[in-house]
C-alpha cells in the first residue's frame, strides 16, 4: 500500500489529506482544512506544517511516498508554478512544488483542480475503466478535466479544459468574463444570476403576490442561490423549474459539442449536477438527442462524480498517485 498526501489551494479555504492506496482503491486517512491565509509564504508554510503534524498523527501508516497540489488556474504543471489566479490575489508566479519537495523528499506534483478531479475520478470513481472520459466541474465555475486516450490532456500551455470559456448564446448571464457562456448557464454563480434575474421580472411585472418561492420579494434578490432555487423547483415553483429547464438546455447543447468534438466514453459531472440530477436530467437527455452526432452519443454516458461531495479530497491525491505513475 502507498501512502500518499494532497494539498488543495482555494480562494477561500485550502486542505490538507492523507490517503493510502491499495489494490481496491484509495482510503481517505485523514483530513484538515483552514481559511486560505493573506500570503502564499503563510499559505505553504502552514500546508506544509500541518501535513507534517498528519503524518505524525499516522505514523503506524508508514512513510509518505508523494504529494500533490491542486490549484485553480492558469499554472504551469511542468514547472510547479502558480500563475496569477484570479481567486488566488498575490499569487504570482508562486514555486508550489519546490518547497515542498525540499522539506518533506519525495515527488511533488501540481495540476488544476478541474485536472485534479478528473483524475480522481478516473482512477478511483466513475471514470474507472475509462480510456477517454471528460469531468465537468460544475460548481461555484465550470471548468473541464480531460482524460484523452488513457492520460491527462493539459495542451500546449496547461490551458486545456476551459470549457466554461464556450459561448451559447449571444446574451445570458456572464461566466468567465463572457455573457452567454457555458460557465454562465451552468455554474452556482450563472444559475443564482440567472434567477436573481429571472426574480426581478417576475415581481416587477406581478407585484409580490406572484412571487417565486425563492425570492418573496425585492429585498430579497441578493439572498437568491443555487440552492434554494433548486428547492422550490423540487416544490413544484414554476419560476424555478423554468430555470432549470433553460439550465438543463444549455447543458444539454455544450454536452453535444463535447460529444462530438471529443467522442468520449463517460463525460462525468460533479457538484450541481449530482444534486440536482433530476431536475436536469430529462432536459439534458432531451437536448443531447437533438443536438449530438448519433453514432457518438450511443457510445458515451453521462452521470455523476462517483465520489460525490468528496471528489475534491481526493483530486489532489490523485496528482500524488500520478507522481509515482499508479
Amino acid at each position: 500500500m502507498t501512502l500518499l498526501g494532497g494539498l488543495d489551494i482555494g480562494g477561500t479555504k485550502c486542505a490538507v489529506t492523507l490517503g493510502k492506496v491499495h489494490e481496491r482503491g484509495i482510503d481517505l486517512l485523514a483530513r484538515h482544512s483552514f481559511p486560505t491565509p493573506r500570503t502564499p509564504q503563510e499559505a505553504l508554510k502552514l500546508l506544509a506544517d500541518t501535513l507534517e503534524r498528519l503524518l505524525e498523527e499516522n505514523r503506524s501508516e508508514g512513510r509518505l511516498q508523494a504529494i500533490g497540489i491542486s490549484c485553480g488556474g492558469p499554472l504551469d504543471s511542468r514547472f510547479g508554478i502558480v500563475l496569477s489566479p484570479p481567486n488566488l490575489p498575490g499569487w504570482d508566479s508562486i514555486d508550489c512544488v519546490g518547497p515542498m519537495r525540499e522539506r518533506f523528499g519525495v515527488p511533488v506534483g501540481l495540476q488544476n483542480d478541474a485536472n485534479a478531479c478528473a483524475m480522481a475520478e478516473w482512477k478511483w470513481g466513475a471514470g474507472q475503466g475509462c480510456d477517454n472520459m471528460i469531468f465537468l466541474t460544475f460548481g461555484t465555475g465550470m471548468g473541464a478535466g480531460l482524460i484523452l486516450n488513457g492520460r491527462l490532456y493539459t495542451g500546449t500551455n496547461d490551458m486545456a479544459g476551459e470549457a466554461g470559456h464556450i459561448r451559447l448564446a449571444s446574451d445570458g448571464p456572464v461566466g468567465y468574463g463572457k455573457a452567454g457562456s457555458f460557465e454562465g448557464f451552468c455554474s452556482g454563480g450563472g444559475i443564482a444570476l440567472l434567477a436573481r434575474e429571472r426574480a426581478e421580472t417576475a415581481l416587477a411585472e406581478g407585484g409580490n403576490g406572484d412571487a417565486p418561492a425563492f425570492c418573496p420579494s425585492i429585498g430579497d434578490l441578493d439572498a437568491i442561490t443555487t440552492q434554494k432555487v433548486g428547492e422550490a423547483a423540487r416544490q413544484g415553483d414554476r419560476l424555478a423549474l423554468d430555470i432549470f429547464e433553460t439550465v438543463g438546455r444549455r447543458l444539454g447543447q455544450a454536452l453535444a459539442i463535447l460529444v462530438d468534438v471529443l467522442n468520449p466514453e463517460r463525460i462525468v459531472i460533479g457538484s450541481i449536477y449530482g444534486r440536482q440530477q433530476a431536475l436536469l436530467e430529462p432536459v439534458v437527455r432531451r437536448e443531447l438527442a437533438r443536438e449530438a452526432l448519433p453514432l457518438s452519443l450511443e457510445v458515451c454516458q453521462i452521470m455523476p462524480a462517483g465520489l460525490g461531495e468528496n471528489v475534491g479530497d481526493y483530486a489532489s491525491l490523485s496528482i500524488a498517485s500520478s507522481m509515482l505513475g499508479a
